[in-house]
């Protein structure tokens, strides 16, 4: 550790929902007397703390935050966004510290911090409000359509099983005539500070257990209540995610509460599986068993 104290570092820890993230992330910084800096798209929001798994108060006492319920549920955040603040506190951060430490599972914002993101044409907001008030309506067949009707090239290449990725697909498509697809060069920005990248797995079966086990808690903590005070601002892209968007069809009546818990538990599955996929694309994660005895020692054990 001692050859390290000069290297500014910037530890990241990825993996997918469930899997133990938050936790090992405390116990990482707290050895590291590092900050963290959220990766997550949605645990940024305030009034979305149950269904994102947010970190505690108690745990958000033990080491400093920073991208958690911090910005209002009608401001929407991108990617590029995320880039810049992130960087920006990074700056503060390695001020009186040569650790940090980027916990999350938003794969895409832990792309832009640590590679950047390729500069494209603005959508238009007129555009991708019209979008989304159609998704609102028609669903996600609909969505998947357009993008095969229109952007061929994203329906056979992106995620078509991701609303908020078609959402944003079809709305730069409508916008600027061209797949988003197109600006996507993988061309790496340079950084001023050592990555060091580890992703977080658990068996199959055993995730699956944690992300069930994770949603009934969500429940008795009192979800459906916090899906109630978001019905006013439902239409918004930042609730059209996993936990809200079934709730929202249970208080519509499309289904029984039971349906929409299992319906909650079936597509966070789901996620955690796209989340795999996108980490596993990158070489550079060094990959650990969460189950690892002292694994926080071994993680740091890496940046040696």
């Amino acid at each position: 550790m001692n050859k390290l104290t000069k290297v500014k570092t910037v530890l990241v820890l990825a993996g997918p929902t469930a899997v133990g993230k938050t936790a090992i992330s405390l116990e990482v910084a707290k050895q590291l007397s590092a900050d963290i800096i959220s990766a997550d798209s949605r645990q940024c929001y305030q009034g979305m703390s149950i269904g994102t798994a947010m970190p505690t108060a108690i745990e958000l006492q033990q080491v400093r935050h920073f991208f958690v319920n911090e910005f209002p549920v009608t401001k929407s955040i991108t990617a590029s966004d995320f880039e810049s603040y992130a960087l920006q506190k990074l700056d503060e951060i390695f001020i009186s510290s040569n650790f940090a430490v980027v916990c999350g599972g938003t794969g895409l914002y832990i792309k832009a911090l640590t590679e950047g993101l390729d500069e494209m044409p603005k959508v238009d907001k007129i555009i991708s409000h019209r979008v989304n008030e159609s998704y609102e309506k028609y669903g996600l067949a609909w969505l998947q359509e357009m993008i095969k009707n229109e952007d061929p090239i994203f329906y056979e290449k992106g995620e078509i099983a991701n609303p908020a990725r078609l959402l944003r697909a079809l709305s730069f498509k409508r916008s600027t005539g061209q797949s988003i697809l197109n600006y996507h060069t993988g061309k790496k920005k340079n950084r001023p500070f050592r990555i060091v990248k580890v992703a977080l797995n658990l068996p199959r079966n055993i995730l699956y257990d944690r992300i069930n086990l994770r949603v009934d808690a969500m429940m008795e903590a009192g979800l459906l209540d916090e899906v109630k005070s978001l019905l006013p601002y439902r239409q918004l892209k930042n609730l059209q995610t996993v936990g809200y968007t079934e709730l929202f069809d249970f208080l519509d009546k499309k289904c029984s509460l039971n349906e929409a818990v299992a319906m909650i538990k079936q597509h966070s599955r789901n996620y955690a599986k796209r989340q795999l996929t996108w980490f596993r694309k990158y070489p550079e994660y060094t990959w650990l068993d969460a189950r690892v005895p002292n694994i926080a020692n071994e993680i740091i054990g890496l940046l040696s």
